[in-house]
């Protein structure tokens, strides 16, 4: 039988609504021997029981996993497993030869709170954001395994990709405690995925994340539409991802620029495999701001005349709380006024918040402010957003962090 703790009367409303954390100010007491990470029962102040989850010092003590009084065993993880696998069949993403690339598990989007799980061909790469989700790693891998290949419902259909390989990366992701990352399963070199036709190395060892920016897939695609004939500055680049869809759909020139210089081998080692010997692009291991300032002198390929006329701003996460939000947005004012001034006169501009705390009108207001300091008229023509293997469950508005603007600079 699981521990149990006790809420403060009336805080069980928000569970109540399905909201999947319990914060430590709605506690009341709690068993005696809890540790990080374990399994406990939630009870409202009069002793119902209305939760069961993951228990973890800090602000959010409890991360949900089920509002049914259920046994967290083995056949939980395959069913959770499961459910988010057949979201992936229907929206079209799992059993894709051209794509053997996305997120099978989204947190609390896919009612796992604290569990991520990223699909690259033949290897599964989980990270876990909680303890209780570490400690139960090695039973979800092998859930994990069991589900990736169990045959297609359809008979007639086999997995493209299935999975042999799981890798753990959770070291930076855990403060209470310092996981090892590594192979929980098999092994493999190959880091090759395949996204929409195109192929990228994954550094899952050593890489941000997963090893990939997943979430901008559908962003990427759409950025190649735009791309024919056009100057594209691509920058924090990374692994080059939005570089290789602009070479693809046409661009005259793409520039990629990240202040890493491992980014930016990268970079270069992706346009190869896609596009070798292929003089149109070219990587600048340079800070973001201090490239911008020097746009066009900087750029030799480009005359005093000319501007790029396709950029990205995809920076990362300015801020990671809610203390951080104020210069948050003057840092994405400040690099969005920057882009304004050098873009080309009927350039279009895809820029980036992945900030949870940074909402879609907090990130709206700061594009607009810069849009109005740089004295550039600017028109919205797409907002975008995570993709379908990135859901935000309805009771957990939180889950809602990547923003975008497409917009069109006169």
């Amino acid at each position: 039988m699981y521990k149990t703790i006790q809420l403060k009367r009336g805080k069980e409303e928000s569970l109540k609504r399905f909201h999947p954390w319990v914060f430590s100010g709605a506690i009341q007491r709690a068993d005696e021997g809890i540790n990080e990470g374990d399994i406990v029962r939630v009870l409202t102040a009069d002793g119902e029981f209305i939760a069961v989850g993951h228990y973890q010092q800090g602000s959010i003590m409890v991360r949900v996993l089920s509002f049914r009084d259920v046994t967290i065993d083995a056949a939980f993880w395959r069913s959770r497993l499961a459910s988010a696998l057949a979201m992936r069949r229907a929206i079209g993403l799992a059993d894709r030869s051209d794509n053997n690339t996305y997120r099978l598990v989204h947190g609390e989007g896919d009612n796992l709170p604290g569990l991520i799980i990223d699909v690259y061909g033949q290897t599964a790469v989980m990270q876990a954001h909680s303890v209780g989700m570490h400690l139960s790693r090695q039973q979800i891998a092998a859930q994990l395994m069991t589900v990736m290949n169990t045959p297609h419902p359809d008979s007639s259909i086999d997995p493209i990709s299935p999975i042999h390989h799981i890798y753990y990366k959770s070291e930076g992701t855990l403060s209470f405690v310092e996981p090892q990352n590594g192979f929980l399963v098999g092994g493999s070199d190959d880091n090759t995925a395949i996204e929409n036709g195109l192929k990228f190395h994954v550094d899952w060892l050593k890489g941000q994340k997963t090893g990939f920016f997943v979430d901008q897939r559908e962003n990427r695609a759409l950025l190649e539409c735009f791309a024919k004939g056009r100057k594209v500055l691509n920058m924090f680049c990374y692994t080059g991802g939005f570089s290789v869809y602009a070479m693809r759909g046409g661009a005259e020139l793409v520039h990629s620029v990240d202040s890493s210089a491992k980014a930016i081998e990268l970079t270069r080692r992706n346009v190869q495999m896609n596009f070798p010997e292929d003089h149109r692009h070219e990587a600048f291991c340079e800070d973001a701001f201090k490239f911008m300032e020097g746009i066009p002198s900087l750029t030799s390929h480009l005359s005093p005349l000319t501007s790029y006329d396709l950029m990205i701003l995809d920076p990362p996460a300015f801020a990671k709380h809610r203390g951080a939000l104020h210069n948050a947005l003057k840092g994405y004012t400040r690099l969005n006024q920057k882009a304004f001034e050098k873009i080309a006169s009927g350039g279009i501009l895809f820029t980036f918040s992945c900030s949870q705390v940074v909402t879609k009108d907090h990130f709206r207001n700061a594009v607009f402010t810069a849009a109005a300091l740089a004295g550039r008229k600017v028109r919205i023509l797409h907002q975008l957003h995570q993709p379908a293997d990135h859901p935000i469950n309805i009771y957990h508005p939180e889950g809602e962090y990547l923003k975008g603007l497409v917009v069109y600079v006169e």
